[in-house]
């Protein structure tokens, strides 16, 4: 019997991009290098049931309501670049993932290849040497467990630099350790700033209190993660980076009363909700406790907890959409984002903020470019 000949395979469809629906085209001058000369001087994009309005922080008063609860995450950022020497005279940038338990902590380490067990590099402050990093091991993950002489908190404390996000693209300076902080920052042991919360200042807290809104707060150290591109094996497991949180008794006590009479709660950023969907019991209930997360919230997520968010403008192709998208309606969003970009607001961690109020109207005639379809992709 003949053989018939081979034939060459069809190439292979590409793959569908499973992020490309939260691609946004943003010009390098939106991004924000600086805060804000005040923290509620910030402009808010405002995105209601019946379309978009543009304001300013400083109206959250009047956009909220008596019996509102705002719910913050309190984490302190560490100071947590450090710049180290081998003793070839190489430069190192260490960042420590924790405060760490006695002299130990885990840090990521750049240029990392060259490194070895048992390496000790000199952390460098102004002056000169700050102390020591001892490199004890490599982990899979490619971190490592250093031995720090001081303890880590105080080589930090002397030596430390803020760890801006890379889009930033410029030193970290004394402003920077007031600005990338909230007013309210309590346990350290973040890596990078809960950056919804930056634009709270405490005349602003002042006024929310006066208005009747409540405010409380839960504790997500924000880690390492945050600094990775999300990739399509993201999507396909479905779970995120783990970080560690904490929601206090008094926290969960204080949504309790708010469901009881009727107030919505408001959520202060991304790790915020974070926090809050994965304390929840099926029936919204908020259990108090601490655990680690990997909640990846995307479109479809049934929010048991938060009724309106507060946060900044993020990163195309990042969860952090994927999470307004899911609250709000990704076409929806995206027209905000659109919007944003058209009215010159300022993107990222030290850029403008987004009240997401789903069940609310606004004054659509502020838009300036008319009103997002209140229907369209709901859920999406």
């Amino acid at each position: 019997m003949t053989r018939p000949p081979d034939r060459p395979e069809a190439a292979s469809p590409p793959a569908a991009d499973p992020l490309a629906p939260y691609d946004y085209d943003l010009p390098p001058d939106r991004i924000a290098r600086a805060p804000a000369e005040r923290r509620e001087a910030a402009r808010l994009l405002v995105l209601g049931g019946s379309g978009l309005a543009d304001r300013r922080v400083v109206d959250l008063p009047d956009l909220l309501e008596p019996g509102d609860l705002l719910l913050a995450n309190d984490t302190r950022v560490m100071r947590a670049r450090l710049r180290a020497r081998r003793a070839t005279g190489g430069r190192v940038e260490l960042l420590l993932l924790e405060p760490g338990e006695g002299s130990r902590a885990r840090a990521m380490a750049r240029p990392g290849r060259r490194l070895k067990a048992g390496e000790v590099l000199d952390v460098l402050g102004e002056a000169g040497p700050a102390g020591r990093a001892r490199l004890e091991a490599r982990h899979p993950d490619g971190t490592w467990t250093v031995a720090c002489d001081p303890l880590p908190t105080e080589l930090m404390a002397r030596a430390g630099h803020v760890p801006l996000p890379p889009y930033i693209d410029r030193p970290d300076g004394a402003l920077d350790r007031e600005r990338y902080q909230t007013v309210f920052a309590g346990p350290l042991g973040a890596v990078a700033a809960p950056t919804a919360g930056l634009h709270l200042g405490r005349e602003l807290l002042d006024a929310l209190a006066r208005r009747g809104v409540g405010f409380a707060t839960v504790t997500l150290h924000v880690g390492p993660g945050t600094f990775r591109n999300l990739r399509p094996e993201d999507l396909a497991r479905g779970v995120l980076h783990e970080e560690p949180y904490t929601v206090p008794p008094a926290t969960a006590e204080a949504i309790a009363a708010t469901r009881r009479r009727g107030g919505r709660v408001v959520a202060v950023g991304t790790t915020s909700t974070r926090t809050l969907e994965s304390a929840a019991a099926p029936d919204g209930t908020v259990r108090a406790g601490s655990g680690r997360t990997g909640l990846f919230i995307r479109p479809g997520h049934r929010f048991r907890v938060v009724d309106a968010l507060l946060t900044n403008f993020h990163l195309p192709r990042s969860s952090l959409l994927m999470l307004v998208a899911a609250f709000a309606g990704r076409e929806r969003v995206l027209a905000a984002y659109r919007h944003a970009v058209a009215r010159g607001y300022r993107f990222y961690s030290y850029g403008d903020a987004m009240l997401l109020l789903p069940d609310a109207r606004v004054d659509s005639a502020t838009v300036g470019g008319g009103a997002v379809d209140a229907a369209a992709d709901v859920g999406s």
